[in-house]
């Protein structure tokens, strides 16, 4: 992840729809304060820091993330976030204007999940936002999600279930990206079939890599051709949400 972070067409493509979700809300405010939870190696925070926001903050649960976020100067701490409840409550609860949550959901399951998202409204001010990108659609399950751990896929329907009573509601959903469901459905798809078949899924690992640097190149205008025409999908490995705090 922090090799690819800043090159890779999905993680560009995803950060850049992160930035475009708090410039709807905010403008060209860069003194807001924004939380991120799960940050990884900190390729978002690293990102919107270059963007000249000035107030981030961070957390995740692994000490090698934590350690790489730190050598981009940023300001993350150590945190398994079914302890977020007790994470700093005199600094940080409403006290956020956007707190981002990308790729994290799927490590939980019911319960856990929403009492996660219900702390992480905790910590919105009343206009603020949260933004979660989740994978989607169990059709396109492989040694992907087995490599990251990963329980779970989603489809917009299970957050209308599982939102009420968090606190947040939906604002805008996505999925994403339509142009290349079919490449990555093809994927994997191959990648079950064979761990069908008896192949060991450490074997198999995570797609996720640099492709080559012209075809990354091509898939990143593609993926953001798409946003600029169809800014709402059908179909996607991914699923995009903007939320905001309910009354």
């Amino acid at each position: 992840m922090f090799r690819l972070e800043e090159q890779l067409w999905w993680y560009r493509i995803l950060h850049e729809g992160v930035l475009t979700a708090i410039q709807k809300r905010f403008g060209d405010r860069r003194d807001i304060r924004i939380f991120d939870a799960g940050c990884g190696t900190g390729g978002l925070l690293h990102f919107l820091k270059k963007q000249g926001y000035t107030q981030l903050q961070g957390v995740d649960g692994s000490a090698d993330g934590v350690a790489f976020c730190r050598e981009r100067a940023l300001n993350v701490d150590l945190l398994d976030l079914t302890q977020l409840e007790s994470y700093q409550p005199a600094e940080t609860i409403g006290q956020f204007d956007v707190v981002v949550c990308d790729d994290v959901f799927c490590y939980f399951d019911d319960h856990q999940l929403t009492k996660l998202i219900r702390e992480l409204g905790k910590r919105l001010k009343p206009d603020g936002l949260l933004i979660s990108n989740n994978n989607a659609f169990t059709v396109f399950w492989g040694s992907h999600d087995l490599a990251v751990g990963s329980k779970r896929r989603f489809v917009r329907q299970d957050f209308d279930r599982l939102l009420p009573g968090t606190g947040v509601t939906i604002q805008f959903s996505t999925y994403w990206s339509l142009f290349l469901s079919p490449l990555i459905l093809a994927i994997r798809q191959m990648q079950a079939l064979k761990l069908r078949l008896g192949a060991q899924p450490e074997a198999q690992g995570s797609d996720v890599y640099m492709p080559g640097e012209w075809i990354n190149t091509v898939l990143y205008g593609l993926v953001r051709f798409e946003r600029a025409v169809l800014p709402r999908t059908p179909f996607g490995s991914s699923l995009f949400l903007v939320l905001t705090k309910t009354n």
